[in-house]
């Protein structure tokens, strides 16, 4: 007799990302939504009666892609505040519109519509970091998408919090009330140095080793972030976190754009994590991350796409190609970052990042079944001599056909499934209107 299957997926190449190069005629089979097997398509149908079999022709198959850093309600923020540098961007035009605007109304709606941006693109998994988490974490269960929920934490009143006891408060009840939900993960997410206290990074650091949870926060992300901590505590940003314990293979640092040698030295020694946001970084001209470095050091990366206000799209086939790009013309090595590395570090090294790499990331047997099938039989895609690096340098979100999370269908030959996209413009305009009413 054959073996019970939910799925048995027949795509032209597999890519596991875990093992050396792709596979070709292999079948992906799925149950009770993790990865069965994984085999030649022939021995696949021969051994497995599957309730569907879906052959998918000119398509790769990868790992579901992890979006390391990102501020999902900020989809609403989307063009909002351009051409800006970092520092204008937020005292001027953010800071003012979210002190106004922000609530759990805004940030389901932003969540959810930055969810059907990021499944429909290939993102099954990210790691947000914004105000009232749980509507977020809500959108997300919602959408049927994967999330480490950042319990954000300030040093200053918002809508949200009044100050950092109530931040700690409200993100360790979020996570008692939402801990048994499958596709939600947490994280202690303070801001940045410049918006939390020594005393709060403190207290941050006893919670997170307590809890075994990943720090996220943003660090050297501007040349002002690192002056300004020279004159307000007379050392570097990454040097302050080292001297109140913070850095460690639990640390996640979003941008690190503007670091030396001695700081590099740091993060590979306490075995940090980097998530690397060109498009970002870039539009608000911070500057470009020694992403060579990083990886000469060993220093584990991922990619994030940051959010839709400062990028202007979530968008991690765009991240992976433009972050391989840039490496090789900022570092005069067309070898530092090849495709492969980088379709890791926007799979398993991120999902390595996030302590869920046992789970996801890579196309493995016993992991979760997050799964997007890339098409690469497009006429601008002839001939396909390497689908890892035609999915890195050719393909686009646009090519993504299939999308599932935890074995389950979310995007169907292009399609969301169970998202009303003319709901989700609706939001959108409706937030549009009160943001810019004379717009």
């Amino acid at each position: 007799m054959k073996a019970p299957a939910d799925l048995i997926l027949l795509p032209q190449w597999v890519v596991p990302v875990e093992s050396e190069g792709p596979l070709a005629d292999h079948a992906v089979v799925v149950l009770d939504g993790r990865i069965l097997d994984m085999l030649p398509a022939d021995a696949a149908q021969a051994r497995y009666d599957a309730v569907q079999t879906l052959p998918l022709p000119g398509r790769a198959l990868i790992p579901g892609l992890v979006n390391l850093h990102g501020h999902a309600a900020m989809s609403l923020f989307r063009g909002y505040a351009d051409d800006l540098p970092l520092m204008a961007w937020l005292n001027d035009r953010i800071w003012p519109a979210e002190k106004k605007h922000v609530s759990e109304a805004f940030v389901r709606d932003g969540t959810l519509l930055a969810a059907a941006e990021m499944l429909a693109g290939g993102i099954t998994t990210c790691n947000d970091m914004y105000f009232f988490p749980k509507a977020a974490g809500e959108a997300f269960l919602q959408a049927g998408m994967r999330a480490t929920l950042g319990m954000i934490v300030l040093d200053f009143p918002s809508a949200y919090a009044s100050d950092a006891d109530d931040y700690l408060a409200k993100g360790l009840a979020l996570r008692d009330d939402l801990k048994d939900e499958p596709l939600l993960a947490f994280a202690f997410a303070p801001h940045a140095p410049y918006t939390i206290s020594d005393a709060t990074f403190g207290r941050i650091n006893t919670l997170a080793e307590q809890l075994g949870l990943p720090i996220h926060t943003h660090i050297h992300e501007t040349d002002d972030e690192i002056r300004d901590s020279l004159k307000q505590y007379g050392v570097r940003p990454l040097e302050r976190l080292a001297r109140l314990g913070l850095l460690g293979p639990n640390f996640i640092g979003v941008h690190a754009v503007h670091v030396n040698e001695a700081e590099i030295g740091l993060l590979a020694q306490h075995g940090c994590h980097l998530a690397h946001c060109p498009t970002s970084n870039l539009k608000l001209a911070s500057g470009i991350a020694p992403v060579d470095r990083f990886i000469r050091a060993g220093i584990n990366l991922g990619f994030g796409t940051d959010g839709a206000a400062s990028n202007n799209r979530l968008d991690l086939f765009g991240e992976m190609r433009l972050a391989a790009l840039l490496a090789k013309g900022a570092s005069g090595d067309p070898a530092i970052l090849p495709a492969a590395a980088a379709l890791r570090a926007a799979t398993l090294d991120a999902a390595r990042a996030l302590n869920l790499d046992s789970q996801i990331g890579s196309i493995v047997p016993g992991k979760r079944a997050d799964l997007v099938a890339v098409d690469l039989h497009a006429l601008s895609g002839q001939p396909v001599f390497d689908p890892v690096s035609h999915l890195v340098y050719v393909a686009g979100r646009e090519h993504v056909t299939h999308v599932w999370v935890d074995g389950k269908l979310k995007l169907n030959d292009r399609r969301l499934v169970n998202l009303d996209i003319d709901d989700l413009t609706a939001r959108a305009t409706y937030w549009r209107t009160k943001l810019a009413p004379q717009g």
